[in-house]
């Protein structure tokens, strides 16, 4: 067979270079094509227009419970032509915590979260522990396994609140006697609503949320049992932010430790070197 000459093998060359930049240009779109069909029918996110309540029944602890935070949403993916997984679902960080218990003149405990705090991460995952970085995986994921061949149509939800226990007497006293004065809690979280390839970890932001609890109570030690507590404001919390634009994730809301397992509560007395009195689960 003749050999080509050197213009024409130069010609096909150019055309096989072509064709190939056409077919990854190709998959690219119809992958870009498919992620920006993904879309949220509905949104809603409240929190119960409730006060938080007050438990005294126990000698040894004050327990509270707050309002709790609600998120819900309808989702529609479109056919998934190959076979691939994609989960939709919620992604949860804080991204700001003050939890102090004050007793008196003796000082006060509080949770902290250290790399939070320092300004060394911007925010801290705040999953179930379990299956990272989703924020639980009953109601608050759904997995689409291709290939489909129509829309998957389903709703995801959510919810979250505070329910802790903290001792009547100094922490790191042997001490029943009732000493705590007060509790002040604020913390703050952005909650995403995503779309992941699970084999290429392709990431879809559809939703961000911005939401805020604040807990104020004031406390008598001095009072019989069950009539020490008192709630100040805010009594009512601030109703959840739908963000018109959505946000990033921090690379440290999708991985290990999650908020409950780096947190470490502390003593901090008036006078004296602060004593860690839980440390981390996580360090």
């Amino acid at each position: 067979m003749p050999s080509l000459p050197w213009d024409c093998w130069h010609f096909l060359k150019i055309k096989l270079v072509l064709y190939a930049m056409g077919c990854i240009q190709s998959i690219s779109s119809k992958s870009k094509i498919f992620r920006e069909s993904i879309s949220v029918i509905d949104v809603k996110a409240s929190i119960d227009p409730i006060p938080t309540s007050i438990d005294e029944s126990s000698s040894v602890v004050l327990r509270y419970r707050t309002p709790h935070f609600r998120a819900s949403a309808q989702v529609v993916v479109p056919p998934i032509p190959k076979k691939e997984t994609w989960i939709v679902g919620w992604i949860q960080a804080c991204s700001h915590m003050e939890f102090y218990n004050h007793y008196g003149e003796q000082g006060m405990s509080s949770w902290e979260l250290p790399d939070l705090q320092t300004g060394k991460i911007q925010a801290i995952s705040d999953s179930d522990g379990v299956n990272y970085p989703w924020y639980g995986n009953t109601t608050e994921t759904c997995t689409i396994v291709g290939p489909t061949k129509r829309d998957s149509k389903f709703i995801i939800s959510m919810n979250d609140n505070f329910y802790p226990s903290v001792t009547w007497a100094v922490p790191v006293s042997e001490s029943n006697v009732a000493k705590l004065t007060s509790i002040y809690r604020d913390q703050s979280f952005t909650t995403w609503l995503v779309a992941t390839n699970t084999a290429t970890n392709d990431m879809v932001i559809l939703q961000t949320l911005h939401w805020r609890m604040q807990l104020n109570i004031e406390v008598n030690p001095n009072r019989p049992l069950g009539q020490r507590a008192k709630l100040r404001e805010p009594t009512a919390q601030e109703q959840p932010q739908i963000l018109s634009k959505n946000e990033p994730i921090p690379p440290s809301a999708l991985v290990k430790p999650n908020a409950n397992d780096a947190q470490v509560l502390m003593w901090r007395p008036r006078d004296g070197q602060p004593l860690v009195v839980i440390p981390p689960k996580h360090r």
